[in-house]
């Protein structure tokens, strides 16, 4: 089974935050697929955590290189539909993204945010839990 997966589901994995075990053992048969623009959030994600003292550099820059060899295959997404969805329904272009990943392939999401879950349930993807 092919799943969107958002970039909080990679750092929670590589950081290993208490909701890891249950990704891996949700993705553990599927196939992760998400927007090509998730290397780059993922490292604006660490980025900001060293701004916010809660990583140290090292620490970011080894979380990047584990993101790295996490299986993913990064996909092209119709940026006007997801910027349509980010009006819409008042979220960042980023996270309007891999909805319209899901939406476009026809994949359930896994994502830890309670808004983006929110809008996939209205626009009728599948929310994985």
């Amino acid at each position: 089974m092919n799943l969107v997966a958002d970039t909080n589901i990679f750092l929670a994995v590589v950081l290993d935050e208490p909701e890891k075990q249950s990704i891996i053992d949700l993705t553990a048969k599927t196939d992760a697929i998400a927007p090509e623009i998730l290397p780059y959030e993922i490292g604006n994600a660490l980025s900001a955590m060293v701004k916010r003292n809660k990583l140290t550099k090292k620490e970011a820059l080894d979380a990047l290189a584990v993101t790295g060899s996490i299986p993913v295959r990064l996909v092209s997404v119709d940026i006007g539909q997801a910027l349509k969805l980010a009006l819409e329904y008042n979220i960042y272009a980023y996270d309007a993204f891999f909805l319209q990943c899901a939406k476009q392939l026809s994949c359930p999401l896994l994502t830890l945010d309670k808004k983006m879950k929110q809008v996939a349930s209205d626009l009728k993807i599948v929310v994985l839990e």
